[in-house]
């Protein structure tokens, strides 16, 4: 039976929201995530990040880097609890209408959220069933991309999710749950939903 998962947006979710990353050491976890992480970990929940990274499109780092980045907040998550991401999915691709410069990555692609192509992908490389899955993230695009794929989307009030609420940021969003933050979405998937 194919599992569900629990897909995690990186920057205001699992990380302080500081715009782009460009020095590794800038990339600090919110208190209490690893401690959620790894609570799901321990519930049998397929954890997988998902998340747009155009820095490499707009010319601000190299892909490199993102990957470093992406060893660093798994560093982070094991230092911390014990956790661990079972996998990592980014988008660093970004149209040129919208600012992508780089040639390699500035085009439209199904990854960018909130196409689904960074779940799907994920749905079939690890056999996961998206519709009983979860999408946690800080904006409105993230609530849009699991409407799109058809998991449950939770909007967390860390990183932009209060300007997203206030109306402040990026559009209206109809999200299943509300949450404060990291913690209190797990809190609300362990008691309403399960991993198999």
């Amino acid at each position: 039976m194919a599992r569900a998962a629990v897909f995690l947006d990186r920057d205001g979710v699992l990380n302080q929201e500081v715009g782009y990353i460009h020095r590794l050491e800038d990339l600090q976890l919110i208190p209490g995530v690893a401690q959620a992480v790894r609570r799901l970990n321990e519930a049998g929940w397929f954890c997988c990040l998902a998340s747009n990274q155009s820095g490499p499109a707009r010319n601000y780092y190299s892909i490199d880097h993102v990957h470093a980045l992406h060893q660093r907040l798994q560093d982070l998550l094991a230092a911390s609890a014990g956790a661990m991401l079972d996998a990592v999915y980014f988008c660093p691709d970004l149209s040129r209408p919208e600012g992508g410069v780089v040639a390699a990555y500035a085009g439209w692609t199904t990854w960018r959220k909130p196409n689904t192509g960074m779940l799907v992908a994920a749905a079939w490389d690890h056999d996961l069933d998206l519709r009983r899955s979860v999408m946690v993230g800080d904006k409105a695009t993230d609530i849009d991309l699991a409407r799109n794929a058809g998991c449950y989307g939770i909007l967390v009030q860390t990183g932009f999710g209060d300007r997203v609420l206030e109306g402040r940021y990026q559009h209206a969003s109809q999200p299943d749950y509300i949450a404060q933050d990291l913690a209190a979405a797990v809190e609300w998937i362990c008691t309403h939903l399960v991993p198999r």
